[in-house]
């Protein structure tokens, strides 16, 4: 648990956190690119916990992406090595994972995935359901378009099945098929690395998501960061569309 944490008077309910900038990090320092991914998730794990101790309810953290694969093989290798380790790690903090309460989901595709990674998938995905205080989303093999369209063909194969009537298609029905259903839209994300772009990150949800950027590289992101990040976050008029 944190100490000394500020008092918000509102809190957003989701936030999306795009993970950027550890390779940079990384070639700064003379390091291997998977140095880079080694910190990275070092401050993932620091501002999950973070933001579940301030009260932020879902959190998704955009991990690997549909077009990272795209990446030189041996980046491509030590990320998965390092999706496994954080898994099995997870498997020996079953003591403070009942006491967080942070129930983990992963959403992207999962064929192209190593089997062995995708046991360890499953089996945290199975072992957390239970928990309800906080949800934890990692985006990977994920896009925000292939996510759409595997919506849309869900929802294809069910009209065709009789089951679903094409005049019955709403937002709501496109809001039941996609990855995060039954979440709350994110309220903010979080880019930080100085880039200005979304990178095919939660595309149908964030239609009116705020935005937050910054410079900071992501494995040196900091807790003072995510205080930043809510103390502006109350300042933001969200109108939907009204006035």
């Amino acid at each position: 648990m944190y100490d000394n944490i500020p008092q918000f008077e509102v809190l957003p309910q989701h936030i999306g956190f795009i993970m950027d900038g550890n390779g940079r990090w990384a070639k700064m320092r003379g390091l291997e690119r998977s140095a880079g991914h080694k910190e990275g998730a070092k401050t993932f794990r620091k501002i999950c916990e973070y933001c579940a101790d301030v009260g932020i309810k879902h959190m998704t953290f955009y991990a690997f992406s549909t077009e990272n694969w795209s990446r030189p093989q041996k980046e491509v290798s030590a990320l998965m090595k390092l999706f496994k380790e954080y898994l099995l790690e997870g498997d020996e903090r079953t003591a403070e994972n009942d006491i967080k309460q942070m129930r983990l989901k992963f959403i992207g595709e999962r064929e192209g995935l190593p089997k062995d990674l995708l046991r360890l998938i499953e089996r945290a995905e199975k072992t957390t359901a239970k928990y309800s205080h906080v949800t934890v989303n990692i985006a990977l093999n994920y896009g925000g378009r292939a996510e759409i369209t595997h919506a849309v063909k869900e929802i294809a194969q069910k009209v065709k099945d009789g089951e679903l009537s094409v005049d019955d298609i709403s937002q709501e029905t496109v809001d039941n098929y996609i990855y995060t259903a039954g979440q709350p839209d994110p309220d903010i994300i979080v880019r930080p690395s100085g880039e200005f772009r979304l990178s095919n990150f939660l595309t149908w949800q964030s239609a009116y998501s705020e935005f937050w950027f910054s410079d900071v590289l992501w494995p040196d992101f900091t807790e003072e960061d995510v205080n930043e990040i809510l103390f502006d976050y109350q300042k933001r008029n969200r109108r939907f569309g009204g006035v």
